[in-house]
C-alpha cells in the first residue's frame, strides 16, 4: 500500500437513501481533535436519529456510534477514511430512520459506504507534512537562498537582519529539510545551522 496520504481540498457532502433511511455524509479537513469536534457540533442535526462520526489526524483517531449498535457506524466511517488514505479528515454521517431495520451488517455497510462514497467524490490533494525551520546566514549567501526557495517549496515566515547577515524562518515540506541543510552547508562552508522548530 502506498504511503501517500491525502487531505480534502474543500468540505464535501453526500446524501444516500438506504431502505427508506436517509444518510447524509459531511466531510471536512481538520487540523486538531478540537476542530473535529466543533465540526461534529456544526453539522450534526439534533432532529436526526443518529449523528455518527470518525476522524483521523495523523496517529490520532476517534469514532462515535451515537446510539447505533457498537461497531456499526463510527468504526466503518473510520475504516472508510483509512481505506482512502485520508488524513486530517472528519466525516459525520447523519441518519434519519426510515422504518426498516438494517441489521448490524446493513448499518455498517450503509455508514461506511456513505462515508467512502463522500470521500471518493470529494476534491483531494496530497498531504504534505511541513516543517518550520530557522537559521542564520551571511549577507553574501542570501541571494542564493532566495533563488532556491521555490525549488525547496519553501515559504518565508520571517527575515530579520543583523550585523553579520540575516536570520530566516521558513516553512517547507519536511522531506526538503535535508536539501536545505546541504544548500546552507555549501553556501556558508558549514557555518549555518538549521534548527527545526516544528
Amino acid at each position: 500500500m502506498s504511503s501517500t496520504r491525502f487531505v480534502l481540498s474543500a468540505p464535501s457532502v453526500l446524501r444516500q437513501e438506504v431502505r427508506k433511511s436517509i444518510f447524509v455524509a459531511n466531510a471536512a479537513n481538520v487540523a486538531s481533535p478540537g476542530t473535529a469536534l466543533e465540526f461534529v457540533g456544526a453539522v450534526g442535526d439534533a432532529s436526526a436519529t443518529h449523528n455518527c462520526w470518525a476522524y483521523r489526524i495523523g496517529q490520532q483517531y476517534r469514532f462515535n456510534d451515537d446510539g447505533e449498535p457498537g461497531g456499526t457506524a463510527g468504526r466503518p466511517i473510520l475504516q472508510a477514511i483509512d481505506a482512502q488514505q485520508m488524513d486530517n479528515t472528519i466525516v459525520v454521517v447523519t441518519r434519519w430512520y426510515g422504518g426498516i431495520k438494517l441489521g448490524a451488517g446493513g448499518l455498517a455497510r450503509a455508514y461506511g459506504g456513505c462515508a467512502a462514497e463522500c470521500l471518493r467524490l470529494a476534491a483531494k490533494t496530497e498531504f504534505i507534512e511541513l516543517a518550520t525551520v530557522e537559521f542564520a546566514l551571511p549577507f553574501a549567501a542570501l541571494p542564493l537562498l532566495h533563488a532556491r526557495l521555490a525549488e525547496l517549496r519553501a515559504d518565508k515566515l520571517g527575515e530579520t537582519f543583523h550585523a553579520g547577515g540575516a536570520t530566516l524562518r521558513l516553512a517547507l515540506p519536511a522531506e526538503h529539510v535535508a536539501a536545505l541543510r546541504q544548500l546552507l552547508a555549501d553556501a556558508t562552508r558549514g557555518r549555518s545551522e538549521v534548527k527545526v522548530l516544528a
